[in-house]
């Protein structure tokens, strides 16, 4: 952690807008964070929250336009002078991206990168950087990710460790987008805990979640976002327990723990699609899991959880034949299409290139295996994905919009199997139900077996047939 915040600001937002070629993204939003305080923006995906937060950094596509003023402390400038808050990034105002490989350098060690924040914007001397950022590192669980580049660990320790480089800067007013997504229960509560000593030590917070948990967790004020403008806002605690607005109150009825348990998924014709025998997987000096042993059936719907870390998207990628076990076999079976085993990545950005629409990769996909479009548009209206969004690129639409296309376009392929790592992890609760429904609608129709890594206890008890836990072998 840093020293007490000893230049808190206030964030404040007026009539701040978004638009593209005439069409309203955000809506004349008005929000005041006090100095110290922290206000949590809930909504569904593809709301406008990240809109707004790229709005505040002055960081909006060029294709986006914007109105309205922001206030960072004594800074006050109108919304369309992007550059006028470029100049305050790092030393006043910061920004923890949901993308956590976005805040991180991918060729420079995870410690290193949090050490050079410490010395080149706080002014740390290089001797007492290295040492802090490894205590960071050791508060998040994350002591020994610290000599990784950060394609060498799991996206929920990249989350962590990205946040630990942003907050190394000391801005003193920070905007998070799902600071905890993909995490389970004790490292979200790790999170929850460095961000409560941040806001104590003068911190002001915007985030941005789809974890109504962590917006009861972090109380002041909480706001929800529907159609690019806030429906309902106010103090956490009294919107939360006594929600006003019908989208408010739909919102809190879809967290997993509240869902009505489906019906029982079963395998549908007994063939075995994968043998697993006793398999292990190690890392170096890391023993992520050893003696894993099941078979996956059509049909089936299986969880695979355990902590962070713990191996959950290698074991997965074991499985689809991408990485080898160290020990035991994977058999898979016989006569199955190229395109029988499919995943859907837990950071939906890797599963498409960046310099080609939406529209474009899809119709890539419907050419090369002679698909239908007929088929696609009903699987997007399904997934509530709006035509005029095939025609941006990836980065132009938000995580849990591209998280769905990256959805659709795996089942239009139906596959035998599907490893869906993390794939609702950027989704709202209401569009998480959803999802999560056609998918095992998918599988019952088509007799897809869905491995699901997760880690939602309350995923897991409603929609499994059964659960694989994974836990660090000795």
């Amino acid at each position: 952690m840093t020293d007490t915040f000893s230049n808190s600001a206030h964030l404040a937002v007026h009539g701040l807008a978004v638009g593209a070629g005439g069409q309203a993204l955000v809506q004349a939003i008005d929000l005041h964070i006090p100095a110290g305080g922290v206000l949590t923006l809930l909504g569904e995906s593809g709301s406008g929250k990240s809109l707004l937060a790229q709005a505040i950094m002055g960081n909006l596509p060029a294709n986006l336009t914007c109105s309205g003023t922001v206030e960072v402390g004594a800074h006050r400038s109108n919304a369309a002078d992007l550059k006028a808050r470029r100049a305050l990034w790092g030393r006043q105002l910061a920004l923890l991206p949901q993308e956590p490989w976005l805040a991180l350098d991918p060729t420079m060690r995870v410690a290193r990168q949090i050490a050079e924040v410490h010395e080149l914007v706080a002014g740390m001397a290089p001797e007492v950087a290295a040492p802090t950022a490894q205590a960071g590192l050791d508060g998040l669980g994350m002591g020994g990710a610290g000599n990784k580049y950060p394609f060498q660990i799991s996206g929920g320790m990249a989350q962590r460790a990205a946040f630990l480089a942003t907050h190394a800067a000391g801005a003193p007013v920070m905007i998070i987008d799902e600071p905890t997504k993909g995490l389970d229960a004790d490292r979200r509560a790790d999170v929850l805990a460095v961000l409560r000593a941040a806001i104590a030590d003068g911190l002001t917070l915007l985030t941005i979640t789809h974890d109504v948990w962590l917006a009861r967790q972090l109380g002041g004020q909480v706001a929800v976002m529907l159609g690019g403008a806030i429906v309902e806002q106010g103090d956490a605690a009294t919107v939360l327990a006594a929600p006003g607005h019908a989208y408010t109150r739909r919102l809190l009825a879809a967290e997993p723990a509240a869902w009505p348990r489906l019906a029982p998924i079963k395998a549908i014709d007994g063939q075995v699609l994968v043998e697993i025998e006793s398999v292990a997987k190690r890392f170096g000096a890391q023993h992520l899991f050893a003696g894993v042993t099941a078979q996956i059936r059509r049909g089936e719907f299986i969880a695979v959880t355990g902590p962070s870390g713990s191996g959950k998207t290698t074991f997965g990628n074991i499985v689809l034949g991408l990485l080898r076990p160290d020990s035991g076999t994977v058999t898979r079976g016989a006569g199955l299409a190229r395109t029988a085993f499919q995943k859907i990545y837990q950071d939906p950005a890797a599963a498409f290139a960046p310099a080609v629409t939406l529209r474009q990769s899809l119709q890539d996909v419907i050419a090369l295996h002679n698909l239908s479009w007929a088929e696609l548009d009903t699987l997007l209206a399904r997934l509530r994905l709006r035509p005029a969004l095939l025609d941006r690129l990836p980065s132009q639409v938000s995580g849990g919009e591209l998280q769905r296309f990256a959805l659709a376009r795996v089942l239009l392929l139906r596959p035998a199997l599907i490893f869906a790592d993390e794939p609702t992890s950027r989704l709202d609760p209401v569009t998480q139900q959803e999802t999560l429904a056609l998918l095992a609608e998918h599988a019952q129709e088509f007799g897809c077996a869905v491995l699901l890594v997760t880690h939602d206890a309350g995923i897991s008890a409603r929609m499994a047939t059964r659960v694989i836990v994974l836990s660090h072998s000795p």
